[in-house]
């Protein structure tokens, strides 16, 4: 029971006031514990204080989450390794641990066709990662490149890009959709020279190197995007057969078989 020294109504006033809202609701019933226990004073503050940083982690990881805006359901243990046999769960676990490459602003590339589980590989990685502290943005690369112009419209692009600074990872799924004919592409090179050896980014593509003349503008534009991404990086191949084309193909004969879009009219996976 709170002791009758205690003025309750005044202590949860001062906690409010202090933004200690696990101890506010928690020392009550530690108080009451720590007389029945005969606690030291020292003991009770450092089992309230221990309580209030496990439910800042918390709210910090549940606030980082909801700002990543990762594909839900995406995550390390749903991924199915066993179809990618070239990626190592071992060393996608390494990678999660964060500290070196992301302190460094190294990179990961995602190559491989549409369908074989890059978007939910990036996903899986970055919700590891805010579980281990960092914050991280998850984007059609499209979706950011038309941002991007619009602030250069409104002359404010240098300030975009230094608020992306804010997530130690940004995530920019199917580079490859970004074509040269989009008006001003040039705004992603300058995202990418932007973050270079300072924040790390993880970028999937349908397409190799060889093909990103489609994205940027002129090819000496293409050649230092491509040197700036890969001088730290580490690259995963995935090139397997589609797990979309593979359940189509499963499909058929059951009902009316399916249909396979063409590259461009699939939806990221």
């Amino acid at each position: 029971m709170t002791s009758p020294n205690i003025d309750a109504a005044r202590l949860t006033l001062a906690l409010n006031e202090l933004r200690l809202p696990a101890i506010k609701t928690l020392w009550p019933r530690f108080a009451e514990q720590a007389d029945k226990e005969g606690w030291s004073a020292a003991h009770l503050l450092s089992v309230l204080a221990e309580h209030e940083l496990a439910e800042r982690d918390r709210r910090r990881t549940e606030r980082h989450l909801a700002q990543a805006r990762l594909l839900p359901g995406k995550t390390i243990d749903t991924f199915d390794f066993a179809a990618i046999p070239m990626v190592s769960k071992a060393h996608i676990n390494a990678i999660t641990a964060g500290d070196g490459w992301i302190a460094k602003g190294d990179n990961i590339l995602l190559f491989g066709p549409p369908g074989v589980g890059k978007s939910h590989l990036s996903c899986a990685i970055g919700l590891a990662l805010i579980e281990n502290g960092y914050r991280v943005l998850f984007t059609r690369t499209t979706d950011l490149v038309q941002k991007l112009q619009q602030a250069r419209r409104d002359l404010v692009l240098e300030s975009a890009i230094a608020k992306l600074d804010k997530f130690h990872l940004l995530i920019l799924d199917d580079i490859a959709y970004v074509t040269k004919d989009q008006a001003e592409t040039s705004v992603l090179f300058e995202l990418i020279s932007a973050r270079y050896e300072r924040r790390s980014m993880l970028i999937t593509a349908n397409k190799p190197f060889g093909a990103w003349d489609a994205i940027f503008p002129d090819p000496a534009m293409t050649l230092a995007a491509v040197d700036r991404l890969v001088h730290h990086a580490t690259i995963f191949e995935m090139n397997v057969e589609s797990y979309r084309r593979k359940a189509a193909q499963k499909a058929k004969g059951r009902g009316r078989p399916a249909t396979i879009a063409s590259p461009a009219e699939m939806a990221p996976d």
